[in-house]
């Protein structure tokens, strides 16, 4: 009888909902000790993996071993033959290609890879817009529909979804995110990470703390009908923006339970529609939350397989300067960039910050300062809970590091310290300024902005959408001593 074998990411229902014969997981001491994961990453991982075995009983054979392939072949050689559904990396379909194991297709995403691929195909060297995905992904599966027309009467909310932090405030005064409650599972788990770090085995970034994301299939949709229900209706005005007070704002938190396969895209957005219907929801709120789930999710998957495993390399920036250590151990008190500085912090405490402090704080400092982008997206990768390599290879290598060249965005995505002030509370209390570019109170965000445009001038000056900042290089007095400045500074933290 065949054995299905899941991964740690492939732990809800319909990844076994057509299999009535055994199962197969693997926990691979191995994969921490070849790479330091945040310590909330590691703990969350084990815990669903072990929760879900409990789930299944007899039914799954559990191993806890140095590698996947030992007790691949060993299974196969005692029990015969062994299938699993497409893996999520480049290097797990390899790892069961090469051990002879059937592959079914993917499963955890709204569109199939064949619809992705007929749809590149089309395009006839056209670029791949995210937004045309999103329209006919919406078309394909009813989604926001009126008789064929977009509900609300547009496809697209963005507009409307970008203010800034209510002025005055320090919360959005949105209800909390539903948290879970840690069990037996847990404190094993917890034994096991402190164990093995004693014993020298194994060391992580980031710091311990309660798991606050779902393990289990049942937290997960407690959490998305919570979601839904207290905090989706304000979701959109403010998705964009960053307050020191509130790290959750309205966002869903539910991208780690979805990345590990306990929630289904679908039903997902089923649910977020349910509530527009039922008047409990915007429509602003909910199609910003839709295309987040079945518009730029599953268009980063596909774009992860249709560009192939050497994208990963892509550097059309040359950008090669390596990581300091102090951003790469989540040190928020070496720096005296208050944006930073906090962020920094919420990632070493949670593992976890939404999308503008992923994309426009942390990425576009690595980008202002050359970092490699192989470097930026393996740390991406191991500092969050929600970081897969096929998350993290688009979102880096395409979006945030704009190392393809342009072929999966137009611009990089980049700024100086007026749009953090902008989206933010965090210029009030930095002792930078987001108006100076040049000297002890300049905003390292400021100049750095200035700096990376110096520097790829030629690169950028015939892009449509980059062409008028680049031109305002022009306009600097201080452009010489600004470059002096930050080819001082380095990779120094500011």
């Amino acid at each position: 009888m065949t054995t299905r074998w899941l991964f740690g990411d492939q732990l809800g229902p319909h990844f076994v909902d057509d299999h009535r014969g055994p199962l197969l997981m693997v926990e691979s001491t191995g994969v921490f000790r070849r790479r330091r994961f945040h310590r909330a990453k590691a703990h969350l991982v084990l815990s669903a993996m072990r929760h879900r075995a409990a789930e299944l009983g007899d039914r799954l054979t559990y191993v806890q071993a140095e590698t996947y392939a030992e007790v691949v072949r060993q299974h196969a050689s005692e029990a015969g033959d062994v299938e699993v559904v497409h893996p999520t990396s480049y290097a797990a379909l390899g790892l069961v290609e090469r051990l002879g194991c059937t592959v079914l297709p993917p499963r955890g995403f709204a569109t199939p890879r064949e619809d992705f691929e007929r749809w590149a195909e089309g395009r006839r060297g056209k670029r791949l817009l995210m937004e045309d995905f999103y329209r006919r992904a919406r078309q394909a599966h009813g989604v926001l529909l009126d008789g064929g027309e977009p509900a609300g009467g547009q496809w697209n909310f963005d507009h409307d979804n970008r203010q800034p932090p209510p002025k005055g405030a320090s919360t959005l005064g949105v209800a909390e995110p539903w948290w879970p409650v840690e069990d037996d599972i847990d404190a094993q788990v917890r034994e096991d990470l402190d164990r093995w770090e004693r014993d020298g085995d194994v060391s992580y970034i980031g710091r311990d703390a309660p798991r606050i994301f779902p393990a289990t299939r049942r937290q997960a949709l407690a959490a998305l009908d919570h979601f839904v229900e207290h905090r989706l209706p304000e979701f959109g005005a403010h998705e964009d923006a960053i307050l020191e007070g509130d790290p959750w704002m309205a966002h869903s938190l539910i991208s780690a339970p979805m990345n590990l396969g306990l929630l289904d895209p679908l039903e997902v957005v089923e649910r977020a529609e349910e509530a527009y219907r039922s008047g409990g929801a915007p429509i602003a709120s909910v199609e910003g939350f839709v295309r987040q789930v079945i518009g730029w999710r599953d268009y980063v998957w596909h774009v992860y397989w249709h560009m192939g495993d050497g994208y990963r390399r892509s550097n059309g920036l040359r950008a090669t300067e390596r990581i300091p250590q102090w951003f790469a151990e989540l040190d928020g008190s070496a720096t005296d960039a208050r944006c930073l500085s906090h962020t920094l912090d919420q990632v070493a405490e949670h593992g976890w910050v939404h999308h503008i402090p992923r994309l426009m704080l942390l990425g576009s400092y690595a980008l202002q300062r050359g970092w490699a982008p192989t470097q930026v997206t393996d740390w991406f990768h191991r500092a969050f809970v929600d970081g897969y390599d096929w998350v993290m290879v688009p979102n880096i290598v395409g979006m945030s590091q704009h190392a393809d060249g342009g072929q999966m965005m137009t611009k990089p995505y980049t700024s100086g310290g007026a749009y953090i002030n902008t989206m933010s509370d965090h210029c009030g209390s930095c002792r930078f300024d987001p108006k100076v570019r040049v000297g002890e109170d300049a905003c390292p965000f400021s100049a750095g902005y200035w700096w990376f445009l110096d520097r790829h001038r030629e690169t950028f000056e015939g892009n449509h959408r980059m062409s008028r900042a680049v031109r305002g290089l022009d306009r600097l007095k201080d452009l010489a001593e600004l470059v002096e400045q930050e080819d001082a500074r380095g990779n120094r933290a500011p």
